[in-house]
């Protein structure tokens, strides 16, 4: 079957956002357990904004967050993929790797399976030296995936685009370099 996926893994292929991905999305950013981490629920236009900025860095840089899909039914299930940091933390100027599934596709590996292949993407034919992630320190599931792939904590920061009396302020940082991802894949 042809397909348009720039990469894939055993079960999920990564491909640019299509029309057809915006409403599943918007969807997705609207709901409440899904954004628990995120300092709001998006309406539908915020949601095309944030596709409209995926697409531009991926314009710009040849990277994005990419719209992710099930190759057994071709259902799309979120996004994963990386972007350039941009705020004045270690790694700026260096590229995050990140997530966010819609919750019926939770606790199936499917975060973790991207996350790696997106690693190796990464690590491989886009030619990263290193690679950083990062989140609230109240989001042990994600904070689960970055340890599971292989990334080291560097730190703990203060999010300079949140409030202070936001819960999600205080942040973790991991990073993974790519000599020490091939050695995680090899093992």
């Amino acid at each position: 079957m042809e397909t348009d996926y720039l990469f894939e893994t055993q079960r999920l292929g990564f491909r640019s956002w299509k029309t057809q991905d915006r409403e599943p999305f918007a969807a997705m950013a609207a709901d409440q357990e899904v954004m628990r981490y995120f300092p709001k629920t998006l309406m539908k236009d915020e949601a095309d904004l944030l596709i409209d900025r995926f697409n531009a860095h991926f314009e710009d840089k040849g990277y994005t967050m990419w719209a992710v899909e099930r190759k057994e039914d071709r259902a799309f299930i979120g996004f994963i993929g990386l972007l350039e940091i941009t705020m004045p933390i270690e790694g700026q100027g260096a590229a995050e790797i990140g997530w966010r599934l819609d919750k019926r596709y939770w606790k199936q590996g499917y975060a973790l399976e991207g996350a790696k292949g997106c690693l190796a993407y990464a690590f491989g034919p886009l030619d990263m030296a290193e690679v950083y992630s990062f989140t609230s320190t109240t989001n042990l599931p994600s904070e689960t995936v970055m340890k599971r792939i292989g990334m080291k904590k560097v730190g703990e920061f203060e999010h300079p685009k949140l409030d202070s009396s936001s819960p999600l302020k205080k942040h973790v940082l991991y990073k993974i370099h790519r000599l020490d991802a091939v050695k995680e894949y090899e093992e």
